[in-house]
C-alpha cells in the first residue's frame, strides 16, 4: 500500500480545488435543440431491454430471461443462411445533450468541473451493444435470439484533454468488421463547443453472439463492403484481429521475455543492489523510486441488482467505471497531481460477474516514463462460502500527469513481468498516438 506521505498528498489533492478548464458557453448544439426526434444516451438501454424482451423489474427481468430459452429455435445454423448488411446497417447517432438538458449533468459531472469519464465508459459499452444488434436484427422478430456481449475494448483513444459538463455531445458509430460469432463496433465522440463539433475520443469494442441462454457461439450476418474506403475499414479490422492474436501469442503469461526484456529486467536488478554488501538479499532502492508494493489500490465492490445488464449479469460498463475510477484514483496518489486519461488498451473481459458477487479489484502502476504512469487493473470475484477466486477482467490505462514521476521497481519475478507487461502496452499506446 502506500507510504504515509503519498497518501498525505492524495488527501491534500481531494480536499482542494484543481484548475479546470474554461467554463463552456456555446455548449448548446442546434440539432439537439428541442423538438428533434435523435436517441438520447438515457435511452439506448430501454431500446435494448426492448430488442432482447428484458424488463426493468427486478422479479419480471428474471422471467424473461428464463422464457428467451424458446428463441433459440430461431438461431442461423450458419452464417451463411444470415443476410449481409452493410455498414450503414448498423450506424447510429446518439446524443447526451448536457447542454440542453442540464438535468443530465448532476450524474456526469464530477468535482473537478469536468465529465465523470467512466460515465462516458458505460454509454459506450452500451453503444456498442446497440451497434451491434442493429447489424444482426431480423424484422420479421419481435426479439433477438441474440446475446450480445462485450469480449474486449481493443482501443480507446483521447483526443481531447477535457470534456466540459454543460456542452452537448454526440457519440457515433458502426460495425466495421465481422467474424463468425464477433463483431468489430467503432465509435466517435464529438462535442459542440465554441459553434462547432470537435473529436473527444476514437473507441473500438469487440463483441460476440451468443444463444439466448448465452451459454454457447452464434453466427452473426456477415459484411457486405461497398466500396474502396469500406475495404478499408474492413481490412483495418483484420489488422486488429491479427495484432490482437499476436500479442496474445506473445503474453508473458505464456512465453519467456524477450533477450532486450530480460537485460532490462537484470538492469532493474542490479541498480537495485546494495553496493557495500556482496549479496543477492540486500537490495536499496534507486533516487527517485518507488517499490512497486507501494504503488497499489485495493477496493470491494457488492454487485447489487440494480448494476445488472440485460441479460442478468453485471453491466460491463458499470465494471470499466469502477476499474477506471480505481486506477485513477491510484495513479493520483503516486502522481501527487491529478493524472489526465491519454488511452484505454486492451480490456479482456474473461469471464461474467453474476448479480450478488463479491468484486475484488487491485490496481497496479507497473510501469512509468516521463510524465506518463501506465495503470493496470485486476478484477476478481471472490465466492465467500468456498472463499475461490476467479479473475473476470484486466484493464490497462495510461496517464498523463504534469511533471516527471518516479520510477517504479519490480523486487520479484512476478512484478518483474508486470512491469514488462506494462512497457509493453505503453509502447503500443504510444505508437498510436
Amino acid at each position: 500500500m502506500f507510504s504515509p506521505r503519498i497518501l498525505k498528498i492524495a488527501t491534500a489533492l481531494t480536499s482542494r480545488a484543481f484548475s479546470v478548464g474554461p467554463v463552456c458557453l456555446q455548449g448548446k448544439a442546434p440539432d439537439m435543440a428541442e423538438g428533434n426526434s435523435h436517441l438520447l444516451v438515457t435511452n439506448v438501454r430501454n431500446r435494448l431491454r426492448q430488442i432482447v424482451g428484458a424488463s426493468t423489474n427486478w422479479k419480471d427481468h428474471q422471467q424473461a430471461m428464463a422464457e428467451r430459452a424458446s428463441l433459440s429455435d430461431h438461431l442461423a445454423g450458419s452464417q451463411s443462411e444470415l443476410p449481409a448488411k452493410t455498414m450503414k446497417d448498423s450506424e447510429i447517432e446518439v446524443h447526451l445533450p448536457l447542454g440542453t438538458q442540464p438535468s443530465l449533468r448532476e450524474k456526469y459531472l464530477n468535482y473537478h468541473n469536468t465529465v465523470r469519464f467512466g460515465r462516458i465508459l458505460e454509454d459506450l459499452d452500451s453503444l456498442a451493444v446497440l451497434i451491434c444488434y442493429s447489424h444482426t436484427w431480423n424484422k420479421e422478430l419481435d426479439r433477438s435470439p441474440l446475446s450480445i456481449v462485450t469480449a474486449l475494448v481493443d482501443k480507446i483513444d483521447m483526443r481531447k484533454n477535457i470534456i466540459y459538463p454543460d456542452c452537448d455531445i454526440k457519440f457515433t458509430g458502426h460495425v466495421t468488421w465481422v467474424g463468425k460469432s464477433s463483431i468489430e463496433a467503432k465509435m466517435h465522440m464529438t462535442q459542440f463547443h465554441d459553434g462547432a463539433y470537435s473529436p473527444v475520443l476514437d473507441a473500438t469494442f469487440v463483441m460476440v453472439a451468443r444463444d439466448p441462454e448465452n451459454k454457447r457461439a452464434a453466427f452473426v450476418n456477415p459484411l457486405k463492403l461497398q466500396g474502396p474506403e469500406e475495404e478499408k475499414i474492413f481490412q483495418q479490422g483484420e489488422i486488429n484481429k491479427k495484432r490482437r492474436v499476436d500479442l496474445s501469442t506473445a503474453s508473458l503469461l505464456k512465453v519467456a521475455p524477450t533477450a532486450e526484456e530480460r537485460t532490462i529486467v537484470h538492469s532493474l536488478f542490479l541498480n537495485t543492489l546494495d553496493t557495500k554488501t556482496v549479496s543477492f538479499r540486500s537490495r536499496i532502492l534507486p533516487p527517485n523510486s518507488m517499490w512497486m508494493e507501494d504503488a497499489k489500490m485495493k477496493g470491494l465492490e457488492i454487485c447489487h441488482p440494480q448494476e445488472r445488464n440485460i441479460f442478468n449479469r453485471i453491466f460491463g460498463g458499470f465494471l470499466m467505471r469502477k476499474a477506471y475510477e480505481l486506477g485513477w484514483a491510484n495513479a493520483c496518489a503516486f502522481a501527487g497531481s491529478r493524472p489526465i486519461l491519454v488511452a484505454v488498451d486492451d480490456i479482456l473481459f474473461q469471464k461474467p460477474v453474476e448479480i450478488g458477487s463479491l468484486l475484488l479489484l487491485s490496481s497496479q502502476v507497473c510501469y512509468t516514463e516521463g510524465e506518463h504512469i501506465q495503470v493496470r487493473v485486476h478484477t476478481e470475484v471472490l465466492d465467500p462460502l468456498t472463499r475461490q477466486h476467479s479473475t473476470t477482467n484486466v484493464f490497462h490505462f495510461t496517464f498523463l500527469v504534469e511533471k516527471a514521476v518516479p520510477a517504479v521497481v519490480p523486487q520479484s519475478y512476478g512484478e518483474s513481468m508486470l512491469y514488462l507487461d506494462g512497457k509493453r502496452h505503453f509502447n503500443e499506446t504510444m505508437k498510436s498516438q
